[in-house]
């Protein structure tokens, strides 16, 4: 059997997951997120949970495809990233790292956009390839897939529609260090922020909504506010992208379906035309999204290269004025993705000529004894 890691790497915890090549999640456990000394020992626990875990359910380092892990930062194409706070790293070659390791490829990808690829394969994205994932939390996080695949920019930073600004006249400052952006009204602080503005007092989102469905007029009036910079915000994303699902997750999605009813309408007021009856849903797989995007990143990558495996030799053989059998292309697919090796193939291939050519002369001689 063939198997996957998925690694979603956090400030507090690294959640870790096994999973086949269909998406089935068999196993998964945490380890602290180690950030002291600039997270120096953050690579080496998950390395050393990863090899624990192989030795003790008696798994083959040849039955691992790969594993693909999701960090709290922009990622560059080669697996570098860069000034990851949340982890205390300033430069880390996660993947060149990670391989060298364990011995297991490795592919990198940002938290954000890995959990959007994980609800669009086995969440609320329900397997549409144009979505937008939205995470509202301590900031407004955003993840962004195109035709399938996570779209990143060319420093990695595709879908940061927390920092879009909505409002150039705000005086309190971001964390990002500009004014006016979306999560200062969006996101868990930002809704705190904006109760503290109108009541003068101390509430949490969670207060706010649970207000809301009490029935609370002052509450309705908060999540009103917060529902037009979103759903306004959200309608500037959708012009640009247009996803045909747009997932919202993050601790304030907890509020569940009554949080939507507050961006639907304002998100539809100024939304272009033929964005306007985006499919909206709120997040379904929890903590484990990042999990099943970093692997399903992983698989992808397996996919293509399988897919350009198979058309190099295809192209070669049509030079020859050949062309590939069934058998061979599936063959070539079990190869590729690490199902099947090379000697296995020949081995296959080889007895079943052995039976073909047995096969071959018991008819040559039954046709003779006949004939005589």
């Amino acid at each position: 059997m063939q198997y996957c890691f998925g690694i979603d790497i956090g400030g507090t915890s690294v959640k870790i997951g096994l999973l086949d090549r269909k998406g089935n999640l068999l196993k998964k456990w945490e380890i602290h997120s180690r950030t002291e000394q600039e997270g120096a020992e953050i690579l080496p626990d998950i390395s050393e949970s990863l090899s624990g875990f192989l030795k003790e359910e008696n798994i083959d380092l040849q039955q691992v495809l790969g594993m693909g892990i999701g960090v709290p930062a922009p990622v560059r194409a080669d697996g570098i990233v860069e000034n990851t706070v949340n982890l205390g790293w300033k430069y880390k070659e996660v993947k060149k790292e990670m391989e060298q390791r364990t011995g297991i490829r490795t592919i990198v990808g940002n938290d954000a956009n890995l959990a959007a690829l994980g609800e669009m394969w086995k969440g609320a994205g329900n397997q549409e390839k144009n979505l937008l994932m939205v995470t509202l939390g301590t900031g407004v996080g955003g993840g962004l897939i195109v035709d399938g695949v996570p779209a990143t920019g060319s420093n990695g930073a595709a879908g940061e529609i927390g920092h879009i600004c909505m409002n150039p006249l705000e005086q309190e400052t971001c964390g990002c260090g500009n004014h006016g952006c979306l999560e200062q009204y969006a996101s868990a602080t930002g809704i705190a922020r904006l109760a503290r503005r109108k009541l003068g007092t101390e509430l949490t989102a969670k207060d706010v909504f649970d207000g809301v469905k009490a029935g609370d007029a002052l509450c309705e009036e908060i999540a009103e506010e917060f529902g037009r910079y979103l759903g306004t915000g959200l309608s500037m994303v959708t012009a640009v992208t247009d996803p045909s699902v747009i997932v919202i997750g993050g601790g304030v999605s907890k509020a569940g379906d009554i949080l939507l009813d507050y961006i639907r309408g304002p998100y539809r007021e100024h939304a272009f035309q033929k964005a306007k009856n985006v499919r909206f849903a709120i997040a379904s797989l929890g903590n484990d999204a990042g999990i099943y995007g970093a692997a399903k990143l992983m698989l992808q990558e397996l996919d293509a290269k399988q897919e350009k495996m198979i058309e190099q030799v295809a192209a070669t053989m049509a030079v020859e004025n050949m062309t590939l059998s069934p058998d061979c292309y599936k063959n070539l697919r079990a190869m590729a993705s690490g199902e099947k090796t090379r000697e296995q193939i020949t081995q296959e291939i080889t007895e079943k000529y052995k039976k073909k050519t047995e096969a071959e002369h018991r008819i040559t001689e039954r046709k003779r004894d006949i004939t005589e």
